[in-house]
């Protein structure tokens, strides 16, 4: 979230039914917030999880050995690897 001394430049809208707003702002007054520091606040903490969820990988113990013997030991690349990097390097130039 934007520090206190950053300053706020970008705008976002949102069209919402009745109800909905209702829900917000009851939500937000017993945070003691407006309906933007809450919405703001709750869809970055939503914004991060649903990130996190996408970037971060999670092994179990014997699958992180597994990856981390590649890591230290890879094995020696065979003609299909060689071939794909031969052809990565033509479509580069």
């Amino acid at each position: 979230m934007a520090s206190g001394n950053q300053v706020k430049r970008e705008r976002v809208q949102i069209r919402i039914d009745s109800r909905s707003k209702l829900i917000l702002e009851r939500a937000a007054s017993y945070m003691h917030k407006s309906i933007s520091e809450f919405v703001l606040a709750n869809s970055l903490t939503a914004a991060e999880r649903v990130i996190e969820e996408h970037e971060k990988i999670t092994l179990f113990d014997a699958d992180w050995e597994v990856f981390h013997d590649a890591l230290e030991n890879p094995p020696k690349p065979n003609a299909k690897l060689k071939k794909a990097f031969r052809e990565y390097r033509k479509s580069k130039n």
